[in-house]
C-alpha cells in the first residue's frame, strides 16, 4: 500500500515532536516510540495500492500547490480500531480542494475496496497523530491536555510524500516542471 502524506514546516514538526516526548515521557503512547527513520510527523491524505502513471500525474500537480497554509485546532481522540490522540487541522476550502484532487486522483485508478474509507472527503478529519495504540480508551485520562503543549496556532504543509508500507520506501512527489 502506498499512502499520500504531506509534512510540516519546521516549526510545526518541532511542535509535534515536543507533543511526541512529553507523552512518551508520561508513559502513555507516542509516536515517538515508533523508531522507524521515516518516521514525521504528516497529513495522511490517502492511500491506494500502487502509485500509477495518471496518479503521480495528478499528485505531481497537488505538489506544485505548496506550501499551503493551515490552522490547528486542538486535540481530538478517535476510537477507530486504534486508539488515536492527534491535533486536528482546521478543514478550510484550501484544505478540503487539496485533499480531494488527492482523493480523485486515487480513486480514479485504484480498485474501490482497496481505498480506506476514512479517506473519502466526506468523513475524512484532517489530523497529525500524536499516539495510538491497540489498547481502547488509551487517551481518555483528563491530565492528557496538561501534558501537551500547545499545538502551533498555524502552520505550512510543505512537502508531499509517499510512503511504501511493503518496503518502508519514502518517496517525495515532485511538483510537474
Amino acid at each position: 500500500m502506498r499512502t499520500v502524506e504531506l509534512l510540516l514546516d519546521e516549526a510545526a514538526d518541532l511542535a509535534v515532536r515536543e507533543a511526541w516526548r512529553r507523552l512518551a515521557d508520561a508513559g502513555l503512547p507516542s509516536q515517538a516510540r515508533h523508531r522507524a527513520p521515516t518516521n514525521s510527523p504528516h497529513l495522511t491524505l490517502a492511500a491506494c495500492p500502487e502509485l500509477t502513471a495518471p496518479i503521480r500525474w495528478e499528485l505531481a500537480a497537488v505538489a506544485a500547490a505548496l506550501p499551503l497554509p493551515v490552522r490547528f485546532t486542538g486535540v481530538v481522540r478517535f476510537e477507530r480500531p486504534t486508539s488515536v490522540l492527534a491535533w486536528a487541522l482546521d478543514l478550510d476550502a484550501a484544505l478540503a480542494a487539496l485533499h480531494r484532487r488527492v482523493w480523485d486522483a486515487v480513486v480514479s485508478d485504484s480498485p474501490p475496496e482497496t481505498l480506506n474509507p476514512f479517506h473519502e472527503p466526506a468523513v475524512w478529519s484532517p489530523h497529525v497523530t500524536l499516539g495510538r495504540t491497540r489498547r481502547a480508551g488509551a487517551f481518555s485520562g483528563r491530565r492528557i491536555p496538561e501534558l501537551l503543549p500547545a499545538p502551533p496556532l498555524r502552520a505550512h504543509l510543505t512537502t508531499l510524500r509517499s510512503f511504501d508500507t511493503e518496503t518502508g520506501a519514502l518517496e517525495v512527489l515532485e511538483p510537474r516542471p
